[in-house]
């Protein structure tokens, strides 16, 4: 396993997404200080919005650059989704201002005022990189995808914290992401020549038609995953205080950004790995096996120990104005637990075209986040949505886990 591969690669691009996420994560001892609950609270707003349209922009036809049969295939493709991309957030960019100048903003976006124009240029460059990161992951260019995330990372903590500290407070996190992005963007930009290739708009049409599987299923369960992962920030808000949803966004932050760190790493070298594997009709369920059993070893330990210590190290770090952070954490850990376990085999219905099943597993979970978050409302209880949204998504995430080891154990046994 040592020597593997796929091991090395695993490595090469955790070291980039390590050391961007460590920064990330580091910025938080300086942001805390300088911006209040309310301002962060504002700003996961403001995120869980790109989250949710940034799936419309792209219809998550970049995920087919991996598996799509010829390089020549996978740049139509490209091609294909970036000018997609480029519509979407036109389209939203003119909505926006044209909501804004008019003062006709809804009352959940008005809280962002003129921030809400940040949100079409964000998908824009979310939607490139996504698509640029999936050019590299196939050519197997994960140095220039770590490049990338780190310079995301560095960027936008060191610009947050110039602005907080000139005193521009509750634009300063939303301006940094934006900007940290758009430089990130800018080194996958000055690098994918390399590897897209000039396809014709016929070419381009084809690979959307041969793909449409990702838009109608992938992109619908994934609009789906995002629109409920983001309920506590789009709906829980309307009727509590934006602090407590700030607090909630750091617990949020320290438990799922570190794992999602190592999911999305997991997942890009597994993806490409199992697609090639099933090009070739080779079996793989060994190496997902090894997988899943290095994670635990090191996962379990490490959520045991924030389960004891998350409240008492968040005060210690952030100060007494995040005190409550770590009750949160500790209704996130189970569902943390499995999510890390599940999350890293997502393309596993990509690889086998099981979307469409895939699909009613996100569609089930938004339901039983929509009653968990009904639920907290009704009872008054932020802390009770919070948890039995977290239970609803264990619930999900172990059932996509025992589904996703059946098909590869399927398939192997097929050879």
């Amino acid at each position: 396993m040592r020597r593997s591969p796929i091991v090395k690669e695993m490595a090469t691009l955790l070291s980039g997404n390590v050391l961007a996420q460590l920064i990330g994560l580091a910025a938080y001892f300086a942001l805390t200080r300088i911006f209040s609950p309310d301002d962060f609270g504002l700003y996961n707003i403001f995120y869980s919005y790109i989250e949710v349209l940034i799936i419309l922009s792209t219809c998550k036809y970049e995920l087919a650059i991996v598996v799509a049969d010829s390089d020549s295939e996978a740049a139509a493709t490209a091609r294909f989704t970036l000018r997609l991309n480029t519509l979407v957030s036109c389209l939203l960019l003119t909505l926006a201002l044209l909501l804004w100048l008019t003062g006709a903003l809804p009352s959940h976006f008005a809280t962002l005022g003129w921030m809400v124009l940040l949100i079409p240029p964000m998908v824009f460059f979310c939607g490139t990189s996504r698509v640029y990161g999936f050019l590299f992951n196939r050519a197997h260019r994960y140095p220039i995808m770590a490049l990338g995330e780190t310079v995301n990372a560095a960027a936008g903590a060191v610009i947050k914290i110039l602005l907080g500290l000139l005193g521009v407070l509750q634009a300063g996190l939303p301006v940094g992401t934006v900007l940290g992005r758009a430089l990130a963007n800018l080194v996958y930009r000055l690098n994918v020549r390399r590897v897209l290739l000039p396809a014709t708009r016929q070419q381009c049409l084809d690979a959307a038609r041969k793909h449409r599987n990702f838009p109608l299923y992938v992109g619908s369960k994934d609009f789906i995953n995002s629109l409920s992962s983001n309920l506590p920030f789009l709906w829980l808000a309307m009727y509590f205080d934006r602090a407590e949803v700030g607090l909630f966004g750091l617990a949020l932050a320290f438990t799922f950004r570190p794992v999602n760190m190592l999911n999305t790493a997991f997942e890009k070298v597994l993806y490409a790995r199992s697609a090639e594997a099933v090009r070739n009709r080779q079996r793989f369920g060994t190496t997902i096996g090894r997988f899943l059993l290095v994670v635990n070893t090191f996962a379990i330990p490490a959520m045991l120990l924030a389960w004891f210590f998350a409240e008492p190290v968040f005060v210690f770090c952030f100060g007494q104005a995040w005190q409550g952070c770590g009750v949160y954490v500790q209704a996130l850990l189970p569902w943390l637990w499995v999510s890390l376990n599940s999350t890293s085999l997502m393309f596993i219905s990509n690889v086998f075209g099981t979307q469409r099943t895939e699909f009613f597993f996100y569609l089930a979970m938004l339901l039983l986040r929509v009653v968990a978050i009904a639920a907290g409302i009704h009872t008054g209880s932020f802390l009770l949505a919070v948890r039995l949204y977290a239970a609803a998504g264990m619930l999900v995430a172990a059932s996509l886990l025992v589904w996703y080891l059946w098909q590869v154990r399927r398939y192997d046994r097929s050879l």
